[in-house]
């Protein structure tokens, strides 16, 4: 076994019986390597193995840190036990949803109709699918060509089936420095190498794409990003496509949550040659039965549908047959308006709770970005937040690096009713302005 890990099983070790505890901090590196005669490079990859098991957590200019432990199965508190208030996923239903959708479902009960809708289909879906997805995909300025559509189970599935067909195994992927978590176990299981590309304001720099050095392709998320909610301009639109053409590489462009905002034309629109368009109905609709779509240029079309059908990743018929109508008769349409208020009211219950933090997020997103106040870290307030029965993200899960995670975490907003929202942001509120020491367990 190589030195680092055995070093990383005796912290394992060190942690399972309690000598290590949650929230500790680990000597830094090259402390620990002369403590115990060893290479700061191999000091450095024990303490990343550690990381990579989820033992540890390191945060930037602050070092590495025992990770905190799973909430307990009773909470730390006096009051009854609470339902758990769930701020990591994005799942909007907002009340009038399932009567919009079920109006439209009646005529597949009909023999003849869902004997079609049971048949097999392929990558290409059917042209019905193609020519709605089309219309509703389209922004200003940017239409999909219904001809270069093709049709996955869902929108993570259109991004893996891309990032097959653009990537080979043990080539290099760009992607913001912080990034969708799931790309992350999706490169892990192609065999992709992630590199982490800067970013500002407006979303990554063109820079930092091209002092990458060799990329196969990048991953970026232009319209409110996750987890930032940052929403990239016009003008750095127009300059990431002229640096992907400079460098001949593909984009992978994640449309997920651009329904939410849909004012700007997408990177697609600014070179449709070098840019495949993932997005999806799970956001816009209801993640229980979704359709996926890839917008693919010509030149790639074959083999982003091979890797969607090698891949098992193709949507199931009844599925597409389905969406068709939500999409044919208006009812995608009329959800997404519903979903655009529920998130524009509950961005402004953020402004009202979180108006003292340092919070970042669009006023259209269903999500925001915290960066939490000292002395707090955010491996421990996401603990001390479970206690309290409401579950958040760490900033850790989004980042490429783990060693550099932000002091930080993402609530997403959509799941919970409004009411219980605001008890929960008026909450988390009083937890950050309270010390780290109140909420310990004994």
């Amino acid at each position: 076994m190589d030195d680092f890990r055995r070093i990383a099983d005796r912290l394992t070790a060190e942690i399972a019986a309690g000598r290590l505890r949650p929230g500790d901090r680990l000597p830094p590196q090259r402390q620990f390597a002369r403590r115990h005669g060893i290479a700061a490079s191999t000091a450095a990859r024990a303490y990343g193995e550690l990381i990579r098991r989820g033992l540890a957590v390191g945060e930037v200019g602050r070092g590495t840190f025992v990770r905190a432990a799973a909430p307990p199965s009773e909470p730390a508190l006096s009051e009854p036990a609470r339902a758990r208030v769930d701020l990591e996923l994005n799942f909007s239903m907002p009340p009038e949803q399932p009567a919009l959708l079920a109006a439209s479902l009646g005529g597949m009960l009909r023999p003849d109709v869902l004997a079609d809708a049971l048949a097999p289909m392929g990558a290409a879906g059917t042209p019905a699918v193609r020519e709605a997805a089309a219309a509703v995909l389209s922004r200003p300025g940017w239409t999909p060509d219904p001809g270069r559509l093709l049709i996955a189970g869902n929108g993570r599935q259109a991004i893996a089936a891309a990032l097959a067909a653009l990537v080979p195994a043990g080539d290099r992927l760009g992607v913001e420095e912080l990034t969708y978590p799931l790309v992350k176990g999706i490169a892990t299981r192609l065999g992709i190498t992630l590199v982490p590309l800067a970013m500002d304001g407006c979303g990554v720099l063109p820079g930092a794409v091209r002092s990458a050095g060799p990329l196969r392709a990048v991953y970026l998320q232009p319209t409110l990003h996750n987890p930032l909610g940052v929403t990239m301009p016009e003008r750095r639109r127009a300059e990431i496509a002229a640096t992907l053409r400079e460098l001949g590489i593909y984009a992978v462009e994640d449309a997920i949550y651009a329904f939410l905002r849909d004012d700007l034309p997408p990177l697609a629109a600014f070179a449709p040659e070098r840019v495949v368009v993932a997005d999806s109905l799970s956001k816009r609709v209801a993640p229980g039965l979704t359709v996926g779509f890839a917008v693919t240029p010509e030149a790639i079309g074959d083999r982003v549908a091979s890797a969607l059908r090698s891949g098992g990743w193709t949507a199931p018929r009844f599925a597409v047959e389905a969406a068709t109508r939500w999409l044919d008769d208006g009812t995608v349409a009329a959800v997404q308006e519903l979903k655009r208020r529920d998130a524009a009211a509950r961005q402004g219950l953020v402004r009202e709770h979180l108006a003292e933090f340092a919070v970042e997020s669009d006023p259209q997103a269903f999500h925001c970005w915290w960066r939490l106040p000292g002395p707090w870290r955010a491996d421990t307030f996401v603990a001390a937040a479970a206690r309290r029965g409401i579950a958040v993200t760490p900033g850790a899960a989004f980042t490429v690096v783990m060693a550099h995670a932000p002091n930080a975490v993402r609530l997403a907003l959509s799941a919970p009713p409004p009411g219980t929202l605001a008890t929960a942001l008026a909450t988390l509120a009083a937890l950050a302005g309270s010390v780290p020491e109140d909420t310990e367990v004994e």
